[in-house]
């Protein structure tokens, strides 16, 4: 077993790998699921399961996870988030034109309840912020300024659920963008 140390500073050997991480990730954070721009957005690395919690887990490259510097924030040391590595495809699902994420009604609980608490949690749906970086994105591709190919690299949540919902050629439309 690891010691738990009073404090981190000076310890905090995870930051070397951080670029590995961000190529790992394709440079998008786990838990927003959109591009991290290097310099202005900040990524960081998640602990999922937190230092707090499992110490011994701190330097265990399994553990960590690609976040923005708002979701890691955000998440700190609360174990009511779904690890990004255990969502299943249609869990999260994303209304337009709201752009708001919300709970397939069709999974089951606890799921559901996860799911729930993962978007409360990290303000998915709260935060202004996060809503219109969604619809910047959706905004570019409907513009025709980004390609559908793209937008999965950059926001492959959005992209995901315009192709589960067979919307890729009339989101235009339903964005009222002609």
């Amino acid at each position: 077993m690891v010691p738990r140390p009073k404090a981190w500073d000076n310890r905090e050997y995870w930051r070397e790998s951080l670029k590995d991480l961000y190529g790992a990730y394709n440079q998008v954070c786990a838990y927003s699921a959109q591009w991290i721009p290097w310099i202005e957005g900040s990524p960081t690395v998640d602990h999922f399961i937190p230092k707090s919690v499992k110490p011994e887990l701190a330097y265990e490259w399994n553990n960590f996870r690609l976040s923005c510097l708002k979701m890691n924030a955000r998440k700190r040391d609360f174990q009511d988030v779904l690890d990004p590595f255990q969502v299943e495809p249609g869990w999260f699902t994303l209304d337009f034109p709201s752009l708001l994420i919300k709970v397939n009604p069709d999974i089951d609980e606890p799921i559901k309840s996860q799911v729930r608490s993962t978007i409360k949690r990290l303000k998915l749906n709260d935060d202004d912020d996060c809503v219109k970086h969604r619809q910047d994105w959706l905004m570019q591709y409907c513009k025709g300024r980004i390609t559908f190919e793209f937008l999965k690299e950059t926001a492959p949540f959005i992209a995901y659920e315009l192709e589960r919902q067979n919307l890729v050629e009339s989101i235009a439309f339903i964005m009222s963008v002609t």
